[in-house]
């Protein structure tokens, strides 16, 4: 839904909001040939640079007055009070009753934020104290199996926050793990994953981490559970799943239930949504793959870009200023994705992370009190693989398609594996994507080049499509952790302006509800009455019994 829409939408009660969407319907058109070629410092007066990241947004369309309108929107919405709420413990997840502190996750020993007048930090350091002495035990090889073999694998069983913050982090910084370690990820309940995840493992040598806040997620459990017997089936003894299970949750009863110490359950708090835990003691693996010290780097990034969020005005703050561009893309501009595209192999599983962050987070058709919104677009779907594989894949669309699809690259300066020339091509690559999708290649220059006529629309370039780049030096923990918060304080600058809660979730509910409806349905000896099912899921359901039952 483009800005002229917005008339009529009940924002339109800010006058600021009317005025941004006044400015793209009137700016929105112009082309970034001419928007560079008017503004020679354009690119300076649009790049901003702090917490190790330098963010080009000069190839975004926007003029020299977008921003401060933008700004002064973010103002009106109370951003501003809504920062404050979120760092002073305040309830801001209004659904759940909830305070959302995943900033204290990182706040060094000598502060201070409270939750209804306690300091949590003690206890946040607490469990990173923990969590140290047990990485530093496992990782030296003092930690030891049920047969006294040294552990050499460590498999995390998690879904959702609890499995793609891990995955990601340990992905982008394989370059700083243990190599003497091997890690693997288990979260889909599909038996495929955990068989190939366990594939060439030796029990006596592997250490389970079990992810579940309350120890009862089905797809957690269920693959926990097998595990427990995969484990069991070699190691015999019951006592053995002290040694190979460690557990991130809260819950003591079910956690000492399964079998594991509770000594080596690794607590987290309400106030922590899954989708931002991974600095938690969700992060775990991540700590045994690259040492505490390292963690505690990762930690510090974050906490960096958390105080330039809070400190920094709007109209210099990163966070603030990259959420606020992807609501102009997205509500007044009408795009409907973004596309993330790291080059950086490292980062390949950044986006599908980024996913799981922006769109359970945004993904609302209610505002926070509860009104259906009709009238604006909310979240964008997010997407994106790694760099120059993606030139050879979708790019095409991107730079000639018919949909408007904003970039956000993502490059270092260093690469950590040099080799020859082969990181000046990386980067060539993703200057020379975001230049032609600003710049295209106009029909007069198609023809220069002696193209024939019949080819010329073909060859042409339209250009003018968004994108950011975001530069830094190397990436090592600290940097990913400026990048990790850097995208979640602007996906709650956004919230903040589509006036929806970031934190909760309650549209991954029912599914789950209906799966457990179904799966004795599935299971029964007996053909089950079915219902309350619709025609077309109690057919599945009757084809699937009675395949499954079929011999052979």
């Amino acid at each position: 839904m483009t800005g002229s829409s917005h008339a009529q939408s009940s924002r339109a009660s800010h006058h600021e909001w009317q005025a941004v969407a006044d400015h793209a319907a009137a700016t929105s058109h112009l082309p970034l040939r001419e928007l560079f070629a008017a503004d020679h410092f354009r690119a300076e007066r649009l790049s901003f640079e702090a917490c190790g990241l330098f963010v080009d947004h000069s190839k975004q369309r926007v003029t020299e007055g977008t921003l401060p309108l933008l700004v002064r929107l973010a103002e009106a919405c109370g951003l501003r009070e809504r920062i404050d709420a979120m760092f002073a413990g305040k309830r801001i997840n209004s659904t759940e009753q909830r305070a959302v502190l995943h900033v204290a996750l990182r706040a060094p020993r000598d502060a201070t934020i409270l939750l209804d007048g306690e300091d949590v930090v003690p206890g946040v350091h607490e469990v990173l104290d923990q969590m140290s002495q047990f990485c530093e035990r496992v990782r030296a090889g003092v930690w030891r199996g049920q047969t006294g073999k040294r552990i050499r694998a460590i498999v995390n069983i998690g879904i959702g926050g609890s499995d793609l913050g891990p995955v990601m982090a340990y992905t982008a910084l394989r370059h700083y793990s243990d190599r003497e370690l091997t890690f693997r990820f288990i979260s889909n309940v599909d038996g495929t994953d955990f068989a190939e995840a366990v594939q060439g493992l030796d029990p006596a040598e592997t250490l389970f981490i079990v992810a579940s806040k309350t120890f009862t997620t089905q797809e957690t459990l269920a693959n926990a559970r097998t595990a427990r017997d995969w484990a069991l089936a070699t190691l015999g003894d019951e006592a053995a799943v002290a040694k190979h299970f460690v557990a991130v949750s809260t819950n003591a009863t079910e956690v000492a239930a399964f079998g594991i110490d509770t000594a080596n359950m690794f607590g987290f708090w309400d106030w922590v949504g899954g989708r931002y835990s991974m600095d938690s003691a969700i992060g775990l693996s991540t700590m045994l793959a690259i040492g505490p010290e390292r963690f505690r780097d990762l930690l510090a990034g974050f906490h960096e870009m958390d105080e330039h969020f809070r400190t920094v005005p709007f109209e210099k703050n990163l966070p603030v200023i990259h959420g606020l561009l992807a609501v102009w893309n997205t509500t007044f501009l009408g795009a409907h994705t973004i596309a993330v595209l790291p080059y950086d192999q490292y980062l390949s599983r950044f986006p599908a992370y980024l996913q799981q962050l922006t769109m359970e987070s945004n993904g609302k058709r209610v505002t926070r009190s509860g009104r259906i919104i009709e009238d604006y677009e909310t979240c964008p779907i997010y997407w994106g693989e790694p760099g120059t594989n993606g030139q050879h894949s979708f790019y095409q669309l991107i730079h000639q398609g018919t949909r408007l699809i904003p970039c956000d690259f993502l490059g270092f300066v260093h690469s950590l594996n040099p080799l020859g020339r082969h990181h000046d091509l990386l980067m060539a690559n993703c200057f020379a994507q975001s230049e032609a999708l600003a710049f295209g290649k106009t029909a007069a220059e198609v023809r220069a080049d002696g193209v024939t006529e019949t080819l010329v629309p073909h060859k042409t370039f339209p250009g003018n499509r968004p994108s950011t780049t975001i530069l830094a030096d190397r990436l090592t923990p600290r940097v990913l952790g400026s990048l990790v918060a850097l995208y979640e304080h602007a996906v709650f600058t956004q919230g903040v302006l589509w006036d929806v809660n970031p934190f909760d979730q309650w549209g991954v509910e029912l599914g789950k509800v209906l799966a457990n409806r179904i799966v004795p349905e599935l299971e029964s000896d007996f053909e089950p009455e079915i219902p309350h099912h619709d025609p077309s899921t109690a057919a599945l359901i009757r084809r699937y019994r009675h395949a499954r039952r079929k011999p052979g």
